[in-house]
């Protein structure tokens, strides 16, 4: 059973859809305390990472995402989804997140256009449970603004080009996060919801 955590942002419907497209049992909650029996968390997002912690606190998300994670079970978050992940955000003035994964949210560079709307290809640094099958320079579809930049190397375990190199996918044990959206991805991001989906 995978809960998809719904905080009043973010196209969740398409994120269900893939999962359901997939044959596996996906819904979409508001009630952080309806997670409790689920086998798998999702936390998707289109919204400043601001804006996006302020309805995470305001509706207990934050506490049931973490005891999730805690819990040992399989949790990603997906775009503004992997940025709430990590300890802040300049995004907008200086913001804590919910530091599952310790380093920050940055703009890109001024010389780059943003947001960064398009395919975009991923650099494999590490295996990765989720990216198992899905081959190396393999593209996905990026809307992004702001780029993840981790403190501990080995939680990057692939990078993505667009004036820099960056984080566009960070694992650590049963928690992982994705620049990227599987759900527009085509093949290649049902893929990866079918392997996190696979996940014990």
């Amino acid at each position: 059973m995978i809960a998809i955590a719904d905080y009043g942002m973010g196209n969740l419907r398409s994120v269900e859809k893939a999962f359901q497209y997939l044959g596996q049992e996906a819904f979409i909650t508001e009630d952080p305390a309806a997670v409790r029996g689920a086998s798998h968390l999702v936390l998707p997002g289109d919204a400043a990472f601001g804006d996006a912690m302020l309805n995470l606190r305001a509706a207990g998300w934050d506490a049931a995402i973490k005891d999730h994670v805690a819990s040992g079970r399989p949790f990603l978050g997906i775009c503004v989804g992997l940025q709430l992940m990590f300890a802040t955000s300049e995004e907008m003035g200086l913001h804590t997140g919910l530091e599952l994964f310790s380093g920050r949210c940055r703009r890109f560079p001024a010389k780059e256009r943003v947001p960064q709307i398009g395919w975009n290809q991923i650099s494999m640094q590490r295996p990765c449970a989720i990216l198992h099958g899905i081959d190396e320079g393999s593209f996905f579809y990026f809307v992004h603004s702001y780029y993840v930049e981790t403190d501990v190397p080995e939680e990057s375990v692939a990078v993505t080009d667009y004036g820099i190199s960056y984080t566009s996918v960070a694992a650590r044990d049963n928690a992982f996060g994705v620049q990227f959206h599987p759900e527009k991805s085509q093949k290649v991001g049902l893929r990866l919801l079918a392997n996190f989906a696979a996940l014990k």
